[in-house]
């Protein structure tokens, strides 16, 4: 999955504890209602981070991750974390298609044609008047 945007926060990284350090990242997409999407970066992947700052527009690779979490009282709770593992810049980086969609076609592969402008248009004008109208339902052709 991937999420674009402009970068709104790059925090500083967390240690929390002696092998695990994570660092977070905040993407505002460029929607009609903007989303503020925070993004954690884990481990190795902390360092993708260091040459990127806010204002930027970037596309953000992303795995959801989801997790079951039982308290002492036996209550179950459920957590959802939004890790990144790629990071790429650019405007023009936020308007390209996926990578499958930008290979090349096969040889002798030749692109669909295009109907006509006008070869699926809707009828213009009223449809005309029905000869007769029969409410008998024995006379239904419909078969429901």
């Amino acid at each position: 999955m991937e999420v674009s945007g402009i970068i709104k926060v790059i925090n500083p990284e967390q240690r929390v504890s002696d092998s695990f350090r994570k660092r977070e990242l905040v993407v505002t997409t460029q929607e009609q209602y903007p989303q503020y999407i925070s993004i954690n970066f884990v481990q190795d992947k902390c360092d993708l981070l260091n040459n990127f700052q806010v204002g930027e527009e970037v596309r953000v690779s992303i795995n959801l991750r989801g997790r079951e979490w039982r308290s002492p009282q036996g209550e179950i709770k459920y957590f959802n974390d939004i890790q990144g593992w790629r990071i790429e810049r650019g405007a023009q980086v936020a308007q390209q298609a996926p990578p499958a969609y930008q290979q090349a076609a096969p040889t002798g592969y030749q692109q669909p044609q295009q109907p006509a402008a006008n070869q699926f248009a809707a009828p213009t004008g009223p449809f005309p008047p029905a000869d007769s109208y029969n409410t008998d339902a024995d006379s239904d052709d419909l078969p429901f």
